[in-house]
């Protein structure tokens, strides 16, 4: 699985997902920092990438795009530390890959995960 690192999440994040054999890359190592999220979005697209952020805004945006790609997982945890946010990411991602497969956004939360398929109906 391939993945692409929101700016508003630590560059370590992809690191110890490369650290755990997967292909990680954050926004600033392809030179999307301080771009607009739709650019941001076309990028996870284009690459076949999982999109993982802390921004709610990207709801919203694949909302009103009606599109079934990219899959987002969007972190709503109070420790959204690199080592946290990875460890609940790769604790979760056996339940969760199916899905993002096929295009889905999933919230994991403190408590809670929720998938829902893409495109939002």
């Amino acid at each position: 699985m391939r993945f692409l690192i929101d700016e508003c999440l630590s560059i370590k994040v992809a690191h110890l997902l490369a650290d755990s054999g997967y292909d990680a890359l954050h926004v600033n190592d392809c030179g999307l920092a301080g771009e607009p999220d739709q650019r941001v979005l076309s990028k996870a697209v284009t690459d076949g990438r999982v999109l993982l952020s802390a921004d709610t805004d990207f709801g919203e945006i694949v909302a009103r795009s009606g599109a079934g790609t990219p899959s987002v997982i969007l972190f709503r945890r109070s420790d959204r530390s690199a080592t946290s946010l990875t460890s609940v990411l790769l604790a979760n991602l056996t339940e969760i890959a199916a899905d993002l497969e096929k295009g889905a956004f999933v919230v994991l939360g403190e408590e809670r995960l929720r998938i829902r398929p893409l495109p939002f109906r």
